[in-house]
């Protein structure tokens, strides 16, 4: 008997380790295989147009969710030292970017031409337009004479300014428009401006927010030519001829994170800050119940483009002397990327 018990005791003690050994074996190839799958991962370059902000929700839900991984991609975004992307796309420094359509067709129509095709529209139509303190009394572009707008120094603003005016019978050569070191719409229209070009959808919220009133004429609403897609993701043509497939999981993707963002503004916020902590988590709440409305609007599926949109502003850039030639639309965008209705 106490030699039966003294071999079962021994029996038992030298099967323990061969249990444990065994558990960390599997435990290792769990690890090799998740190694595995990542190097598996294709890596994907996004490069964005400024800081993270919640038009750009969706791609970070997408990344926190897995919605990329879910697609086969690594995906890297990068925040660029300069709001220019478009040339580091056309030259493959990166793989796709937000850019907007005034950009787009601008690179389309240069002299030297960037390789670069907008493949989804984040933001179905334009919130952007003029803003003013209330008690600057700007109505309406009319308004706008004998006034000083803070410009951000490009051609673009000045030919919307005309536009409105003129729309309003109103004398462009009556406003003032100075040149702004810094665009923070807040300190502007407090120290040296009387009005600014903002996006509703961040300084609109921001003024509501802040309790600070404003008055807001929106472009689209002077005149429907001005309704454009704002911002937009690009691509260039070598990755379109290489690498469809790419593209098509990427934005399959993102759709997921945009669609998600769009049903649950405040968790979307939280993917957001987890990149862009600095981020005030007050207006970007409310920006995003904004923008969840605004991301796929009246489209049929979030993302798609229209021809007609593409045509229209950029006939409208070209007569008032924006581009050196006129544009062809077909080529400028495409909507063949996107996940089937």
């Amino acid at each position: 008997m106490v030699v039966a018990l003294l071999v079962s005791s021994l029996t038992g003690c030298q099967n323990e380790p061969v249990k444990e050994e065994s558990k960390v074996e599997n435990e290792n190839n769990e690890e090799g295989k998740n190694e595995e799958k990542e190097s598996e991962l294709e890596k994907v370059t996004f490069i964005l147009d400024y800081l993270p902000n919640t038009n750009h929700t969706g791609i970070y839900t997408a990344l926190e969710k897995g919605y990329f991984k879910e697609e086969g991609l690594e995906v890297e975004i990068i925040q660029p030292a300069s709001t220019d992307i478009d040339p580091l796309i056309a030259k493959g420094e990166g793989d796709l970017g937000v850019s907007f359509q005034e950009r787009v067709t601008l690179a389309r129509t240069a002299k030297n031409p960037l390789p670069i095709k907008a493949v989804a529209a984040i933001i179905q139509h334009n919130t952007s337009g003029f803003a003013a303190p209330v008690e600057k009394s700007i109505k309406s572009p009319k308004d706008f004479e004998g006034k000083i707008y803070g410009s951000w120094g490009t051609d673009l603003e000045r030919a919307f300014l005309k536009t409105v005016m003129e729309k309003e019978n109103a004398d462009f050569e009556k406003l003032e428009i100075l040149d702004l070191e810094t665009f923070d719409f807040f300190t502007s229209v407090k120290n040296t401006v009387d009005f600014q070009w903002i996006f509703y959808g961040w300084d609109g919220i921001a003024a509501e927010v802040k309790d600070f009133p404003i008055d807001f004429i929106k472009l689209q609403d002077v005149d429907p030519k001005l309704d454009f897609y704002t911002p937009v993701i690009i691509t260039n043509e070598e990755m379109i001829k290489n690498r469809p497939e790419v593209i098509r999981k990427f934005l399959k993707a993102a759709t997921k994170g945009y669609e998600f963002a769009i049903e649950n503004p405040e968790e979307a916020v939280e993917n957001l800050l987890k990149h862009a902590p600095e981020t005030d988590k007050e207006i970007a709440v409310k920006s995003q119940k904004y923008l969840a409305q605004e991301f796929k609007k009246d489209a049929e599926r979030w993302g798609e483009m229209k021809l007609e949109i593409w045509e229209t502003f950029g006939g409208w850039m070209y007569e008032n002397g924006l581009l050196e030639k006129e544009l062809n639309a077909k080529e400028a965008f495409t909507n063949e990327f996107l996940p089937e209705k």
